[in-house]
């Protein structure tokens, strides 16, 4: 069979495959700050479970954050996600979600605020 055959056969599978097919959209863009205008809720991969996390803003800069689907054993998994997903989402190239208060787990979530820093 002739070399140029194969790749044609080979590449006719993946050339039908397409992201939208299955509904899943991905991208490479970062959300803008003024997108965070009102509360939103996303799910969170990490550490190869996914949590929820619920976020919105209180004014000056300042988020009401909760992640959910972790035990009360998860603090620190818990800060990492809200804050770690507090800069993707919402804080200005460079800064960096941090804690303005101590994390508290309250009805199956961790409950923080948090600003950008």
């Amino acid at each position: 069979m002739k070399p140029y055959l194969i790749a044609a056969v080979i590449a006719l599978p993946l050339a039908a495959c397409n992201n939208e097919a299955n509904g899943v959209r991905i991208s490479a863009e970062k959300s803008a700050a003024t997108d965070i205008a009102r509360p939103r809720s996303e799910p969170i991969f990490y550490n190869g479970k996914t949590y929820q996390l619920d976020f919105a803003p209180l004014g000056g800069g300042a988020f009401a954050m909760a992640v959910g689907g972790m035990t009360v054993k998860q603090e620190k998994d818990a800060v990492a996600v809200a804050t770690s997903s507090l800069r993707y989402f919402a804080c200005p190239e460079g800064k960096t979600g941090k804690l303005t208060d101590k994390p508290a787990y309250a009805a199956g979530a961790w409950k923080m605020r948090a600003h950008c820093g």
